[in-house]
């Protein structure tokens, strides 16, 4: 199968460097020290052994791990003095900016200033047209994770855990801050669930972590990863498991990973493409949030009028400044496009651009008296 999806679905709301990004995913634990690191390299050298253009952020800057896990040539970033950007570096086909590309090592700062410095790595290098970037997500759930969530639109997360229930604890924390994010979790991989010797099968860190994880969130498929020397190695030495041993047991894992992720992102894609259309015919608004079975209508001007944005209510006091008489009933949308996976951008014939987040066009009055046959027939 193809790892090459369509064009990104919102390109003109991002920063410059991130445009010709097609799929974002975020690769979290919120708990260091479970292989989160060794499993986002790996599935990023597998999506690009799946034919995909794919790069690697490195979130980490108090420790960066990318610069001991892959060899590049070039182990510095360099500047594009004209365009004041970053041009990242590269090894195997595969574009990689870490903090430690930066010849800073690891950095001591305080949490608003680490913030900044994710901010303007990821989002002013020249990322060029990119089927997936790979996020390494620091270690938690506090201001540096959430500026991430915040700054780039997430398509979706794998989770990284190991069989204990410690880590069980820290990682439930950052599948809820995902879900309050709007960022779906696609996928559970267990680390170190296992070895095998004498005929046996071994698991000396217990069993369940990751189906508690799975059952618990209905996060939708699991991995395991056994404990391997050679999986531990190929971290220290420079070159992903999956490239060193693209046939052995880890990799099948990891191509089974790497489907994975492909398929839930065109799902994920397809769903949000569609969540929020203009149908002409009706002259109504139709709304199918992702994930919810339910699909309603809603006209046209009340969403205009019901916009909270600062051009709309006064962020200070309250007051309305759009009155109910400034939006002509007969309005309709130029255009709607989809705003990651929490919104949509509606463009008014007026020129504004209504931001509209799916919590709030299901609060907003839906319309009600349109027979139930004639929406089928319209869809």
């Amino acid at each position: 199968m193809s790892a090459q999806p369509a064009k990104p679905i919102f390109a003109g709301q991002l920063p410059m460097g991130l445009q010709r990004i097609s799929n974002i995913i975020a690769v979290s634990s919120c708990k260091g020290g479970v292989g989160k690191s060794t499993v986002a390299v790996n599935l990023a050298y597998t999506l690009a052994g799946m034919g995909a253009r794919v790069g690697i952020f490195d979130a980490d800057v108090y420790g960066p791990s990318l610069p001991t896990m892959v060899s590049p040539e070039n182990r510095l970033l360099e500047m594009n003095p004209e365009k004041r950007s970053i041009i990242p570096t590269d090894y195997l086909g595969v574009k990689l900016v870490s903090f430690g590309f930066a010849g800073q090592g690891r950095a001591i700062m305080r949490g608003p200033m680490v913030s900044g410095v994710i901010n303007q790595l990821l989002t002013t290098t020249e990322w060029g047209e990119l089927d997936y970037l790979v996020i390494d997500m620091p270690p938690g759930t506090g201001d540096i994770q959430l500026t991430l969530c915040q700054v780039v639109p997430l398509t979706a997360a794998v989770i990284v855990t190991t069989p204990q229930k410690l880590a069980f604890i820290d990682v439930a924390k950052g599948v809820r801050m995902f879900s309050k994010l709007k960022v779906p979790c696609v996928a559970v991989v267990e680390n170190m669930c296992h070895f095998d010797a004498d005929g046996k099968r071994y698991y000396p860190f217990g069993r369940g972590s990751g189906s508690q994880v799975v059952q618990q969130f209905g996060i939708p498929h699991l991995f395991d990863l056994p404990i391997r020397p050679t999986l531990s190695a190929s971290g220290d030495s420079g070159m992903p498991e999956v490239v060193a041993d693209p046939l052995g047991e880890v990799s099948r894992t990891f191509q089974d990973l790497g489907v994975c992720v492909v398929q839930q992102c065109a799902k994920i894609r397809q769903q949000v493409s569609t969540a929020v259309t203009y149908d002409k015919y009706m002259k109504a608004i139709r709304v199918k949030v992702p994930d919810s079975e339910e699909e309603f209508l809603l006209h046209p001007a009340t969403v205009r009028r019901n916009d909270r944005s600062a051009q709309s209510v006064d962020e200070w006091t309250g007051e309305q400044k759009l009155q109910y008489t400034d939006v002509p009933e007969d309005i309709e949308p130029e255009e709607i496009r989809p705003m990651g996976n929490y919104a949509v951008s509606i463009t008014w014939p007026d020129g504004f651009s209504q931001i509209a987040p799916y919590d709030q066009l299901q609060m907003i009055e839906r319309l009600v008296d349109v027979p139930r046959q004639t929406v089928a027939q319209a869809s």
